[in-house]
């Protein structure tokens, strides 16, 4: 059926605006300008974008069943102490989703790729708080539970995601809400990021999660003497921590394909290898506490900050509110730009 189906045009960093280009990627581009369906069907050719998308689309599918399990199986919505779980896979669904499907679609134009990668910022944001709320619940060793710190730490992680969701999207655009007037459609199009774009972006990833990991890595690296809760579940932290630093490195450097420019565009580059090791890092992260909950259930219950919709479901939602709230910002002006510039081609058209 899909040899029937002209598959679109592949073309190479040349015929393709600066705003597309990859650091040492070569060919394997779709075309700019390509609709919304020739976008769909290049999900079954092999492009640059290709495996980007199906690492983080099936692996969508794994965490919906997760999801489902917890909810239906353990009935998660009759028992509190299970909430900051479902808090976890929920994000854990989205950020995959959202990245795949801006990876899907961000060669419609310059504009589309910038809101579909705010959007997969956003989605990042949600995630690191659904890890906060969930370590609040269950990961932070027992020596510090119910410290002051316990206390402030999810809110200090609220912040934080707000934060860094509009720190990684100034990083494309810088301010697009600050020059609303049609006459800036060129520049939103064509212009480069902020200068030093890479780095703040790198910061707005890596700073929650480092934030969120404060009370892990006491667990497991400065933590001596009783209360330091050494379980069977820090054999998963140290992988998941392992695979989150190597998706760190990734990101940073674009090795391997800075190595050999031209080598990797297909296969092996280190978008698809960051997207892998941190769905890795997903699972393994999942895995590590749901061995915390279940092994500490009964000490926490009794101990810990109680858990209530409040400062878990609540929370998320109050996250997802403001993180909105900050797309919008950045996505009503490029869209009020490409009406705008519809409009004058269409006057221009008119006239003649």
């Amino acid at each position: 059926m899909l040899s029937l189906i002209k598959l679109p045009r592949v073309v190479t960093v040349n015929q393709v605006p600066k705003v597309f280009h990859e650091d040492s990627i070569i060919s394997g581009y779709r075309y700019h300008g390509s609709s919304a369906t020739d976008c769909i069907l290049s999900l079954f050719q092999l492009t640059n974008e290709t495996l980007n998308i199906w690492t983080h689309f099936l692996p969508t599918w794994y965490f919906l069943w997760k999801l489902v399990s917890v909810v239906l199986i353990q009935t998660a919505w009759q028992h509190p102490f299970t909430w900051p779980l479902v808090v976890l896979i929920i994000s854990s669904c989205i950020y995959p989703l959202a990245s795949s499907c801006a990876h899907t679609f961000n060669s419609m134009s310059a504009r589309v790729r910038h809101m579909c990668f705010y959007i997969d910022y956003g989605a990042l944001s949600l995630y690191s708080m659904g890890t906060a709320i969930t370590y609040s619940a269950y990961v932070f060793p027992d020596k510090w539970v119910n410290s002051i710190f316990h206390q402030c730490f999810v809110p200090i992680a609220l912040l934080n995601a707000i934060i860094c969701t509009g720190l990684a999207c100034y990083s494309r655009l810088g301010l697009p809400f600050l020059h609303y007037k049609h006459e800036v459609v060129k520049r939103f199009s064509e212009c480069q990021p902020p200068r030093f774009s890479r780095v703040l972006r790198l910061v707005a990833f890596a700073y929650p999660y480092l934030f969120d990991s404060i009370p892990l890595f006491y667990r497991l690296f400065l933590c001596e003497g009783e209360g330091c809760t050494d379980n069977e579940a820090n054999v998963f932290h140290f992988t998941h921590i392992a695979l989150a630093f190597l998706t760190g490195f990734l990101f940073a450097t674009h090795l391997p394909e800075r190595l050999a420019p031209g080598s990797f565009d297909y296969i092996g580059h280190s978008h698809q290898l960051f997207h892998i090791f941190g769905i890795l890092g997903t699972h393994f992260q999942m895995m590590a506490v749901e061995q915390d909950m279940v092994l500490r259930r009964s000490w926490l219950l009794n101990h810990s900050l109680p858990i209530t919709f409040a400062n878990s479901l609540g929370l998320t939602v109050l996250c997802l509110l403001v993180n909105l709230i900050i797309l919008l910002l950045f996505i009503l002006p490029l869209l009020s730009a490409s009406v705008g510039q519809q409009k004058t081609h269409e006057s221009q058209l008119k006239a003649h």
